[in-house]
């Protein structure tokens, strides 16, 4: 089974209340083949949302405790993406997923770019909180642009 954010199968979930369709991911849904999931609405969030971006680092060093996530406000929000995370661990292990994928440069989706973290719109290397729990556990995940190279 593969595990698909829910953006991008069409469901309009992200920060601003839009999707990011990709109809090879939307029909792989509608097949059966791909669940939907969208870590930021486990975590606790509702849509539509601040945006936030990770200050200090990656995915990875959020999950150590050395950076955090915050929106654009400045409130912290870094709980919520890790709750969010380790929800989507679980649905994963239950569906004994074999590959994952998310969108491309979120707080918590992103598996190459994610946000420099200055709400400046620069990108920088780096994986999602997300992504970095469900790699760190073992789990494939790839971006929508990487699946397309697949396909």
């Amino acid at each position: 089974m593969i595990l698909v954010s829910s953006c991008l199968a069409g469901k309009e979930c992200r920060y601003n209340g839009t999707h990011s369709l990709v109809d090879k991911i939307q029909k792989l849904v509608e097949q059966k083949r791909a669940i939907m999931v969208c870590p930021e609405l486990l975590g606790g969030f509702s849509t539509p949302r601040e945006p936030a971006e990770i200050v200090g680092g990656n995915g990875e060093d959020v999950l150590n405790g050395q950076a955090k996530v915050m929106g654009k406000s400045g409130a912290n929000v870094t709980d919520l993406y890790i709750a969010g995370a380790y929800k989507t661990l679980e649905l994963a292990r239950q569906l004994q997923a074999t590959s994952i994928v998310l969108k491309e440069n979120s707080p918590s989706c992103g598996s190459s770019s994610i946000y420099n973290g200055e709400f400046s719109n620069q990108k920088i290397q780096g994986d999602g909180v997300t992504t970095a729990l469900l790699r760190k556990e073992g789990f494939n995940v790839i971006s929508e642009e990487e699946l397309m190279e697949l396909i």
